[in-house]
């Protein structure tokens, strides 16, 4: 249980420890510095821990926001500053600098006035103080002042302010106009009834999956019912983050699941309507392929960019991007034709009920394709202009390069090629494939692109484009299972090669997760294991030269599930242990998916 150490003399009238109490804080009071010194290290080092003015005056939800949001070592508020087991350390020694050089001790409680936010000049780390707009957190000096901060409490409508506060301040036009009014009026029921964020997640999740096993079914009501399931599956989706952030319930398990489910709901949905077309009569299990991949691709394209790019470039496509944010409606413009995750699934929703899956997929791949190429056609021209990644990023993007032994075979630091070899490789493998399908052309082909690979990532990729050099090695892998499963033209080779990219692909998610929580890439043995994308790519490309299509069939399904168990075992285990382990909590409040 969080502790409150409230230090000062007792105001009278003061509704300060009730509002602690209410916050789940047991409120103990320090008559003197040594006092609330002692106290400080009797609350177990595992336990939030707090210090707040007795005079302190504002709205539950100023102290609900400086003092129990999880995602942060130490944070404060005026009057008021909490530590949580990360932070405990520079709490106590902040204390015991500030009670040093003050020479305080115990005694009458007007010796310790004004200690938290002495306390918090003291620290000696970073400390985060959240944005309160309109809420009020004051300590008064003197009565006339108390009585005016009180006002000030009075005339702002702290709820409506909780309320707006819950909707995430950067979102795509659907969400922001079609969904959040309403979402957020679920989650703060959702919270009055003591559901929590992840439970609101799971259900869904549990919704997409019946939208897509109505799909499955190929009728014109299922895919109608599917339709408008996929709908309220996506306010779910709105109204868990909203959940978060009314109640600060942030957790590192939450974060995992929000991302991981939003992706196995979209491919999930892929897959039924791909199993409804098959029921009429139309294999559209190549465009649901192309979709997963297509997607996949622009993530990694998003992720790797803002890896390398942590600064805005100047440049024409800058400066042209400066100008139209400040024509108001070019901002949702452009928010919109990106197709976010919220434009994405109303599209997705509309033309399954009202059309065929054929449609739905090519529809849903011009309007992804065109996406992907205005954004990466940007960022090429901002990274032009920009300079060198730093070390960090060139870590973080050979992390989400995912080469495997094969890689470290070959690996020369005198190779240079960076994104233009990764390029040849990439057009090489899928272009042979193209061309010649399932043939020794195309296994030679895999082994020059198991080279260039190598090559690509031969030296730290700080050069202004070799954030391009993850989505590439994504095109390649993901584009030559495409091809050389419809090359098979079998019953079956498609929808192994759907699980096989959709098992890989979680592999790659699961990546840029644990760098973005700052975990580290996944252990080398694990991706190892799994050969790196050159040797799936390799692996594959040998399997369709030598097998029977049907044959091929049979090995693309083990290789999709022997994926999918080890990458799945190892996530699991490792954001459970992370969580357990009291992991800092991650909240994501970027672009949308």
């Amino acid at each position: 249980m969080p502790t409150a150490i409230v230090t000062g003399p007792p105001v009278p009238g003061s509704s300060l420890e009730g509002d602690l109490r209410s916050l789940g804080f047991d409120v103990r009071s320090a008559a003197g510095a040594a006092e609330a010194e002692t106290l400080l290290a009797e609350v177990p080092g595992e336990e939030r821990v707090a210090l707040v003015d007795t005079r302190f005056v504002g709205h539950v939800h100023a102290l609900r926001l400086g003092l129990t949001d999880p995602r942060f070592p130490l944070s404060a508020i005026p009057g008021a500053v909490t530590a949580q087991r990360s932070g405990r350390q520079a709490l106590t020694r902040a204390m015991a600098r500030e009670n040093s050089a003050t020479g305080q001790g115990a005694g009458n409680g007007t010796l310790v006035e004004g200690l938290p936010d002495r306390v918090t000049t003291a620290l000696d780390t970073g400390v985060h103080r959240p944005g309160l707009g309109s809420l009020v957190a004051v300590v008064p000096a003197d009565p006339q002042a108390r009585n005016e901060a009180r006002q000030a409490v009075a005339a702002v409508d702290e709820e409506a302010v909780r309320l707006r506060s819950a909707v995430k301040a950067r979102d795509g036009f659907f969400t922001t106009f079609c969904v959040s009014p309403y979402s957020r009026h679920l989650a703060r029921w959702c919270a009055r009834r003591g559901l929590t964020p992840n439970q609101v997640t799971t259900a869904s999740l549990l919704t997409a999956l019946v939208a897509a096993g109505c799909a499955a079914t190929g009728t014109r009501a299922g895919f109608v019912a599917a339709g408008v399931l996929l709908l309220g599956s996506f306010v779910l989706d709105c109204a868990d983050g909203q959940l978060a952030r009314y109640s600060l319930q942030y957790s590192t398990l939450g974060a995992w699941l929000d991302a991981t489910f939003d992706r196995a709901k979209e491919y999930a949905f892929y897959a039924g309507l791909a199993l409804g077309a098959a029921r009429t009569g139309d294999d559209v299990w190549a465009l649901a392929l192309g979709a997963i991949i297509l997607q996949s691709c622009r993530h990694v394209v998003d992720f790797s960019f803002a890896e390398a790019r942590t600064g805005a470039a100047a440049g024409p496509a800058a400066a042209l991007s400066g100008r139209l944010d400040r024509v108001g409606w070019t901002v949702w413009v452009r928010r919109m034709i990106v197709l976010p995750i919220g434009e994405r699934w109303a599209l997705i929703a509309v033309l399954t009920a009202a059309t065929t899956p054929r449609v739905t997929f090519w529809v849903l791949l011009a309007g992804c394709a065109f996406a992907a190429a205005y954004t990466t056609a940007g960022r090429v021209l901002r990274s032009l202009r920009s300079g060198r990644a730093g070390e960090r990023a060139a870590r973080a993007l050979a992390d989400l390069a995912d080469g495997g032994p094969l890689s470290e075979l070959l690996h020369r630091p005198w190779a240079r090629g960076g994104a233009a070899a990764a390029a040849f490789g990439a057009a090489l493998v899928t272009g042979s494939a193209l061309v010649w399908g399932a043939g020794w052309q195309t296994v030679l082909a895999a082994v020059a692109y198991v080279i260039c690979s190598a090559a690509a990532v031969g030296r730290p990729l700080t050069g202004r484009l070799d954030w391009l050099v993850p989505p590439l090695f994504r095109a390649a892998e993901y584009g030559t299972v495409l091809v050389l499963a419809a090359d098979a033209e079998v019953n079956g080779a498609l929808p192994a090669a759907y699980g096989l990219v959709s098992a890989v692909a979680y592999h790659h998610y699961d990546t840029v997760y644990r760098i973005r929580g700052d975990a580290g890439a996944p252990p080398r043995p694990l991706v190892r294991a799994i050969g790196g994308h050159e040797g799936r790519t390799l692996a594959v490309a040998v399997l369709a030269a030598v097998l029977t299509a049907s044959g091929f069939t049979v090995a693309l399904t083990a290789l999709a599930v022997a994926v999918a168990l080890v990458v799945l075992a190892e996530s699991i285990r490792f954001w459970v242990a992370a969580h357990r382990g009291g992991a800092p909590a991650v909240h994501d409040e970027g672009e949308p998916a």
